[in-house]
């Protein structure tokens, strides 16, 4: 079972890369289910829109995880109570739409749990995300609720990104980090067999600040004269991560990185 997740997409940069790149990436890699987060997606570089959502799918995606962003357009709200495959953290306040967990069948009728969760240090206010993911791990068994569990953790700081892995540790087959833009180096599998990484970076220019205009960004800095974030239309890197899964555990057998086109292009 191949896995690939893909980071956080920003802009029309990066939605067009996974657009003309997607199909060949699955293809030459032999990848089975495809998860990307979508927050960004939107041209802004704000929320993710309902048109955005069909196209990624449309091109390969199974799966879009969101994180704080995910309300920024105010269409979202409405279509993501019957989009079941665009998730918004398990962890937000109740009673708010859509979903943070769902299961679905991979392209090889495996069943696979998405699991989107937000962090709670220096983010917007939401429940105690370890709570939240204490209880889910009461009610969901892997290997009994489903063959495999993705993590998405969307979260600003490492110990936080790094605590959760070692809480799903022997419970998920990947639990990935989203939300800061640039891939980490410390892909690997944990002891008890759950494939992490601290954050899987963008799906954007990284001739940027976090994917924002530079110069822009610069003069937010500098404070000399700017206006708001907007992306960097520059080429897109592709960044994420593969995991073979074990189909008879559902743990991970191998993780690597994965960085295609643009400035990061660590692949073929």
């Amino acid at each position: 079972m191949k896995i690939i997740f893909l980071g956080d997409i920003i802009g029309r940069s990066g939605c067009n890369s996974i657009k003309q790149n997607l199909t060949k990436i699955i293809k030459e890699n032999k990848i089975d289910f495809v998860v990307v987060n979508g927050e960004n997606a939107d041209e802004t570089g704000f929320g993710i829109t309902e048109n955005i959502t069909n196209e990624l799918i449309s091109c390969g995606v199974d799966v879009i995880t969101t994180g704080n962003h995910v309300w920024d357009q105010k269409e979202t709200s409405q279509y993501i109570v019957t989009e079941k495959r665009l998730l918004r953290p398990l962890n937000l306040f109740k009673d708010l739409p859509g979903s943070g967990f769902e299961i679905y069948k991979s392209k090889n009728n495996f069943n696979v749990g998405v699991l989107n969760l937000m962090g709670n240090v220096y983010m917007k206010k939401c429940d105690d995300v370890f709570e939240v993911s204490k209880n889910f791990l009461k009610k969901n068994k892997l290997k009994e609720s489903y063959d495999f569990l993705i993590v998405d953790f969307h979260g600003e700081i490492t110990s936080e990104k790094m605590a959760i892995g070692h809480f799903f540790d022997g419970n998920a087959t990947l639990v990935i980090g989203t939300h800061t833009h640039i891939p980490t180096n410390d892909t690997r599998i944990l002891k008890n067999g759950t494939a992490y990484q601290t954050d899987a970076g963008m799906c954007g220019d990284y001739d940027s600040v976090i994917g924002m205009d530079k110069n822009n960004s610069l003069n937010r800095f500098l404070k000399k004269d700017h206006v708001k974030h907007f992306p960097s239309n520059g080429k897109s890197s592709i960044c994420g991560v593969i995991v073979e899964g074990d189909v008879k555990t559902g743990l991970a057998n191998k993780i690597q990185s994965f960085i295609y086109g643009g400035v990061l292009n660590n692949s073929k």
